[in-house]
C-alpha cells in the first residue's frame, strides 16, 4: 500500500518550463586591439552564481550568472557576463525537493544556453571560442547546503 502512495505521490509531481529567456549579456574588450596581436596564452577566470524568485504559488524564476574574465598577462583581453533565465511551474514537491530542483535541476537546464551565448559573444568579439567546461550543478547544490548547515552550528 504504501509503494502505490508513493507512486501516487510521484505523479502529483509536475516540473514545466514556462519560460527560457536571456535576461541580460555584455561583452568588453578594453585593450582591443592591442590583444589582437600579442601571442594568445590567456588565464580565465570563471563564475557561476545562480538566483531564485518565487513570482507566484508553484510559479519560479531561476537566473544562472555566468563570468568569464579572460586576461592576457595582467591585462584583461575580455570580460563576458550572461544571465541565462527560465520560468518553472513546479507543483507537488517537498520544500528539500523543491530546493533540489531549483538550486540544481533548473541551473543544468539552463547552462547550455548561457554557454552558447557565452561562445557566440566571445567569437564576435574577435577571439577564439570560449568553450566552458560541464558543471556539476548537483555537487555545488550539496556544497551550498553543507555551507549553509555549517553557518547554522
Amino acid at each position: 500500500m504504501a509503494e502505490k502512495d508513493n507512486g501516487a505521490a510521484e505523479a502529483s509531481q509536475q516540473l514545466q518550463v514556462e519560460k527560457l529567456y536571456l535576461k541580460d549579456a555584455s561583452f568588453e574588450s578594453p585593450n582591443s586591439p592591442a590583444m589582437f596581436t600579442e601571442e594568445w596564452k590567456p588565464q580565465v577566470h570563471f563564475q557561476l552564481n545562480t538566483e531564485t524568485q518565487e513570482l507566484d504559488t508553484d510559479l519560479y524564476n531561476v537566473v544562472l550568472s555566468v563570468t568569464a574574465e579572460v586576461k592576457q598577462g595582467d591585462r584583461t583581453a575580455f570580460l563576458v557576463e550572461v544571465q541565462q533565465a527560465g520560468i518553472f511551474r513546479a507543483t507537488g514537491f517537498s520544500d528539500e525537493e523543491l530546493g533540489g530542483l531549483l538550486g540544481s535541476y533548473c541551473p543544468n537546464l539552463l547552462y547550455p544556453y548561457a554557454r552558447e551565448v557565452v561562445s557566440d559573444l566571445v567569437v564576435k568579439g574577435g577571439f577564439p571560442p570560449l568553450i566552458l567546461a560541464p558543471v556539476n550543478f548537483d555537487a555545488l547544490y550539496a556544497q551550498h547546503l553543507a555551507q549553509q548547515e555549517q553557518q547554522q552550528a
